[in-house]
């Protein structure tokens, strides 16, 4: 695959974030100011876009990409879709409307699992596999208003009639459409639905696996599927300080913290990207390389995608060439903190990957940043889980 059609996103912290995984200690809020540093730094570095993620503990996604396009200007914005959260119509509403104040700069990520106990309190009540089922009743809905501007559906899940939207996107017949899903039941509704399908950052072989049997899913319906990939990154001038940031990032937590973190995950969550995630370390300290340059100690205590990419520019670009080969043409990254480590990645990682020579001052743009902050800051609790997919 070309190096060309490497599509690279970045992560928007809508839950906060800092330097330390696990720990109050330099939290960073997020507060409009602190997201649309983030935001902007990734549209003047040339990210091609960023994942905004669902969840309880993360700001409204729509109304905060509404924001973030006002002080971008070439950013695309991959926003969650929650089936169930609202209908069909009004989330038609709400991507036409998206779609066109951005300048049709609207991507969509459909977010079907998580945890039980929240999708509950979203009023969601169904079983892992009848979500799906659900999901495709949705989507043909708000598939059939975004493109024909009508629907009508008695289904066993949803029930739309003669459903109306006047106004059409800018993107023709609609915004493209990303998932993220391990279970039968979701590879499945991906490969019927879905324009990218993503995985978490696993091992090679494993993304291998998984990747084949979406392609042929999909390909006994007649559709061809791209994939794209989410990982954390940790890259650094040589591999030795790249390993070191990521022993930094995990310093704060302690035994009892990762106990704690990886019960509450086993037992609130039916995902099973998640039951992947959390078997690759298995919660232990001496098991976090699980690949070469794969680290796991983000998922010691975050729920969703738990791996990074850990090294120089030069094997960091290695093991993505690799993913490349896969099949792989889209990145979804993210570092801790965000707004230093978009920086980071893109002045030491971008210019490889793209085969041109290292910056010579790539530190100073970002050593001396100081992210705006508005109002009071609080402190986040010593473990928040935070489990939304392709987060």
């Amino acid at each position: 695959m070309s190096q060309d059609k490497l599509d690279f996103l970045w992560f928007i912290p809508t839950s906060g974030d800092g330097p330390y995984l696990g720990s109050s200690e330099g939290h960073r809020p997020p507060e409009p100011q602190y997201l649309r540093q983030v935001a902007q730094a990734a549209d003047t570095l040339g990210y091609d876009g960023v994942l905004l993620p669902t969840g309880i503990f993360c700001e409204e996604s729509f109304i905060t990409a509404a924001d973030l396009a006002a002080h971008t200007e070439k950013l695309r914005f991959l926003v969650a879709i929650r089936p169930g959260t609202a209908s069909p119509a009004y989330y038609a509403r709400l991507s036409t409307a998206l779609d066109r104040v951005s300048n049709g700069r609207l991507l969509l990520n459909i977010v079907v699992g998580g945890n039980p106990a929240e999708l509950a309190g979203d009023g969601i009540f169904q079983a892992h596999d009848e979500r799906y089922d659900f999901a495709e009743e949705f989507f043909t809905v708000w598939e059939d208003l975004l493109a024909k501007g009508e629907a009508h559906l008695d289904g066993k899940h949803v029930r739309a009639l003669n459903a109306r939207l006047p106004f059409r996107p800018v993107q023709s017949p609609r915004p493209p459409l990303y998932f993220g899903g391990s279970s039968d039941a979701a590879i499945e509704f991906a490969s019927g639905r879905v324009d990218k399908y993503l995985t978490w950052g696993e091992p090679p072989a494993q993304v291998a696996e998984k990747l084949d049997r979406v392609r042929e899913a999909a390909a006994r319906k007649g559709r061809e599927v791209s994939f794209g990939i989410r990982l954390h990154f940790i890259v650094r001038e040589t591999d030795e300080e790249a390993w070191a940031a990521a022993d930094r990032l995990i310093s704060k937590l302690t035994d009892e913290d990762i106990a704690k973190a990886q019960a509450w995950l086993n037992s609130q969550s039916d995902s099973v990207g998640q039951q992947r995630m959390t078997a690759l370390h298995g919660g232990r300290r001496d098991r976090l390389e699980v690949s070469p340059n794969l680290w796991a100690g983000v998922g010691l205590v975050r729920g969703g995608a738990g791996t990074a990419l850990v090294g120089s520019p030069e094997t960091v670009a290695e093991r993505i060439h690799e993913y490349q080969a896969l099949g792989i043409d889209t990145i979804v990254g993210s570092g801790y903190p965000h707004l230093e480590e978009a920086y980071r990645v893109a002045e030491l990682l971008f210019p490889v990957l793209k085969g041109t020579a290292k910056p010579q001052q790539h530190a100073s743009r970002f050593e001396n940043i100081s992210p705006q902050r508005g109002g009071t800051e609080t402190a986040r609790p010593e473990f928040r889980p935070k489990v939304a997919s392709a987060s």
